[in-house]
């Protein structure tokens, strides 16, 4: 079993990756009412990917003989002024949920808890990579500028990154 502050913080986590994943709904409704389609797709794979977060998360915490809390959310916004919020937004969000794993590494730590160290390092690697790829995204979208044809050229960007996206998920899968 977990000790009692680390449970806590591991629900918290759940928390935390269940928000993530409905603001990434929220965000791709927004697009997609935009006719953002690349974008609404990135946005709605980006959501499924937090709900896999927090199930994992769930998924550990019974495995460990431990109750987690399956968490209620908020009404989420979905009233952005542009992509590139949306996207500046996500990164925010991307860096707040990797300092709360980084956060349970220490608690872990403290406890000499070697199986949630392990467990969590896979939480470190994704993090990462979403708060890579998201900085990627905004340089793309900072370079595309301003101007009529912006949001055209943002969302053929967006569904690029989402053809390489899963061509590289098809790799993993072999």
């Amino acid at each position: 079993m977990l000790n009692k502050e680390l449970e806590k913080a591991l629900n918290e986590q759940i928390l935390k990756e269940a928000e993530a994943s409905f603001s990434y709904l929220s965000m791709a409704v927004w697009c997609e009412f935009k006719g953002l389609e690349g974008s609404a797709r990135f946005f709605y794979r980006q959501s499924d990917e937090e709900k896999l977060h927090m199930m994992k998360l769930i998924g550990y915490m019974l495995e460990m003989d431990t109750k987690p809390i399956v968490p209620s959310i908020q009404v989420m916004t979905n009233d952005y002024t542009s992509v590139q919020s949306i996207f500046e937004k996500t990164l925010t969000q991307e860096q707040s949920v990797t300092q709360s794993i980084h956060n349970l590494i220490t608690l872990a730590n403290k406890d000499n808890d070697y199986a949630t160290q392990n467990f969590l390092q896979w939480y470190v690697s994704e993090q990462r990579e979403e708060e890579s790829m998201i900085r990627k995204i905004l340089d793309k979208i900072k370079l595309i500028g301003e101007g009529p044809m912006t949001l055209y050229y943002i969302d053929k960007e967006m569904e690029r990154i989402n053809q390489e996206i899963l061509s590289q998920e098809g790799e993993a899968a072999v």
